[in-house]
């Protein structure tokens, strides 16, 4: 799938010599901030909280109208390493990151998001496992934080601090896996991921973002890891979040996973993998279509028109397997939806 045109960002220039190789930094942290005013000091004290010398926090603001911009300006003088990044334009939050990784220059890269927050001296501990191991990439827990609850988020796969193939964590299809834990903070990835061009999302997705890139990593990336070091904190319950908001932004979704289901029929191992991107692709929209009534009265529409059109551009063998095998309020629910008209105009992202 062709990516949009990036958004132009500005940056401080670079001043005095070339750096050379003992000045890369061992980390970038790529962390986008849009309109995140209440909680952004939380995520900067966090990164203080982390910082070395030989690591860089890329602070990008995706034009951001509430305050948080000048939160981000006081940053830059104030937290060691930080380099502010400023988009002309909101371009959503894949492309945020993507402007964060070409500007990174550290041998790992990980990522963060700017209403979330870190244990003190997590990264210290998060690059000691990645050099340990010596792999691609490595996934790690999470601490959901919804008010004052706490909830302990675990990777979905049972092999811990020992490096695998990411493409036997892919499957089984009617299970939770590594490719349904798509956070892109809850983990480290190194530089080789952006030079074979894995790191980078699609640019301009507003939301499941993280579902086409964590496809593309296990399919295509060597090694990896799970460890369950814990130190990311996900604030959940934001009303400025997409995950809260019915506006047609969350009706990425379904180019999202398009792109999964694409990518994954042209794999060398499609018959295998499909249906698992096909039970997926079907369980998000069940679940959109299920709780239809926060959106929109338009969004609502357009849902239900463009997950009809949606369900008839899968691969219909690998449909029919995954309609057989779930259980019967989903799968009546996507059947009633597949013998659903789709005027072409409707279908029109």
């Amino acid at each position: 799938m062709p990516r949009s045109p990036r958004i132009k960002a500005q940056v401080k220039p670079h001043v005095g010599p070339a750096p050379n190789v003992a000045d890369v930094p061992k980390l970038s942290v790529i962390v986008p901030f849009y309109n995140v005013r209440q909680y952004a000091p939380d995520t900067l004290r966090s990164l203080r909280a982390n910082a070395r010398d030989d690591f860089e926090f890329i602070l990008v603001d995706d034009c951001s109208s509430d305050g948080t911009a000048d939160l981000l300006a006081r940053a830059e003088d104030e937290l060691p390493g930080a380099v502010l990044v400023r988009h002309e334009r909101n371009g959503g939050l894949a492309t945020a990151r993507n402007t964060g990784i070409d500007r990174a220059r550290g041998e790992y890269l990980t990522f963060l998001d700017g209403d979330d927050w870190l244990a003190p001296g997590h990264y210290d501990r998060l690059v000691a496992v990645i050099e340990d191991l010596g792999c691609d990439f490595v996934r790690t827990d999470h601490v959901q934080c919804t008010a004052r609850s706490r909830t302990l988020s675990r990777v979905p796969h049972g092999r811990r601090n020992v490096s695998l193939d990411p493409r036997d964590a892919i499957l089984p299809a009617h299970r939770s896996t590594s490719v349904d834990y798509a956070y892109a903070w809850a983990g480290i990835y190194h530089r080789r991921l952006v030079d074979r061009g894995l790191l980078h999302f699609t640019d301009g997705l507003r939301t499941a973002e993280d579902r086409p890139w964590i496809w593309k990593l296990h399919r295509e990336a060597e090694s990896f890891a799970v460890t369950g070091l814990l130190g990311v904190f996900y604030r959940r319950g934001v009303a400025s979040s997409l995950t809260q908001i019915g506006d047609v932004r969350q009706l990425d979704f379904i180019r999202a996973f398009d792109q999964v289901v694409a990518e994954t029929a042209a794999d060398a191992d499609a018959a295998r993998l499909l249906p698992k991107a096909v039970r997926t692709y079907c369980a998000i929209i069940s679940h959109h279509l299920g709780s239809i009534e926060r959106f929109e009265p338009a969004v609502a529409r357009k849902l239900k028109t463009m997950s009809a059109a949606a369900l008839r551009r899968m691969p219909q063998d690998a449909l029919d397997e995954v309609l057989a095998s779930m259980d019967t309020e989903r799968a009546t629910r996507l059947r009633r939806l597949r013998r659903r008209p789709a005027p072409a105009a409707e279908v029109a992202a």
